[in-house]
């Protein structure tokens, strides 16, 4: 099974760095990254390079809103950089685990699909999961503070 990961798309990307405000409706925050790692960019999915700058917003990764539609903080660079995917981004998930949830087409929380997993075991799971006829997508989320890092889906 053929899997790929999705980043955020361009198009809000770019909405962004121009100021457009975020879920919230709050513009951007501009930080500088310090380290060069614990600043994963959704968008090319891979750290924003240490002293360089990012944004900071509110993102919602759903179309429709419903009781199951998070919203939280996610960093993109805050320079042009070039979409990453569909390979498994191994410079972008750094940490030793993360979430890793299945929805439904209507955009619901599968119940029994979200477990913290291993890095290393990310990919397998999702192909366990989109072996459900009832997952359509997947998100990989941070397993310490939910944040929502990039989606999954078939193909």
């Amino acid at each position: 099974m053929q899997i790929r990961f999705c980043p955020i798309p361009s198009e809000t990307v770019r909405a962004w760095r121009s100021g457009s405000p975020d879920a919230y409706g709050l513009a951007p925050e501009r930080v500088e990254a310090s380290v060069g790692s614990g600043t994963p960019c959704r968008h090319c999915l891979d750290q924003v390079p240490a002293g360089k700058p990012y944004l900071i917003v509110a993102h919602r990764p759903f179309e429709g809103l419903n009781p199951y539609t998070e919203t939280g903080p996610i960093f993109l660079c805050a320079e042009d950089c070039t979409a990453g995917g569909p390979e498994f981004p191994e410079r972008f998930l750094v940490s030793e685990q993360y979430i890793v949830r299945g929805y439904s087409a209507d955009e619901r929380i599968a119940y029994g699909t979200g477990a913290v997993t291993p890095t290393g075991k990310i990919e397998e799971r999702c192909k366990e999961l989109f072996a459900r006829e009832d997952i359509a997508f997947i998100h990989i989320r941070s397993a310490s503070n939910n944040c929502f890092h990039c989606r999954v889906e078939r193909g």
